[in-house]
């Protein structure tokens, strides 16, 4: 790939990316609660409730879990969505930059007479 499609295809990557304020690092995890006091007729039934929670990992083996309500689980399903998007485009151009350390521009090659 010549210098110049490389910028190109870099240029193209940055313009696809999502918004930075529209992601969220974690895990969207579907689990079920039971009331642990009181009479629920859902929990004596085994079902239990279905509630949405959003896991997030530290260092250390820490673990974060924020409950979400209904209308959130969809809105955090595409920011989690728009954080590994970002991360793999991250990480192509990344080879990209790489490329270009070791690629020579055009104006370089006619000056040293032919890319030598």
């Amino acid at each position: 790939m010549t210098h110049e499609q490389i910028i190109r295809k870099r240029n193209t990557l940055l313009a696809q990316l999502p918004d930075a304020r529209d992601i969220l690092r974690g895990s969207l995890l579907e689990r079920n609660i039971r009331h642990s006091a009181g009479r629920c007729q859902r929990c004596d039934g085994g079902g239990g409730h279905p509630v949405s929670v959003l896991a997030i990992g530290y260092p250390g083996g820490r673990m974060h879990q924020i409950s979400l309500r209904k209308e959130q689980a969809a809105q955090v399903k595409q920011c989690l969505e728009n954080y590994y998007s970002l991360k793999a485009a991250l990480e192509e151009i990344c080879e990209l930059n790489q490329q270009l350390l070791r690629a020579k521009p055009a104006a370089a090659k006619k000056k040293n007479g032919g890319g030598q």
